[in-house]
């Protein structure tokens, strides 16, 4: 049986965790920063937890 590859995207972008979950940044932090106030830029730093529904699909990616 083949050896199964890693998506390198999504290698880059999630983090598993201990219990098998993904942990992932928020969008909209990358450009056009002046309009935003200071409260959301830091809100938007935050690293946060997948969403549930989208954790099977994330594992497809990234088999190991």
């Amino acid at each position: 049986m083949p050896k199964l590859k890693t998506r390198k995207a999504a290698s880059k972008r999630y983090k598993i965790t201990g219990n098998k979950n993904f942990l992932r940044r928020h969008a909209f932090k990358g450009h056009l920063l002046m309009k935003k106030s200071n409260r959301q830029k830091r809100k938007l730093s935050q690293v946060i937890q997948v969403n549930y529904n989208d954790i099977q699909a994330i594992k497809l990616m990234l088999p190991y």
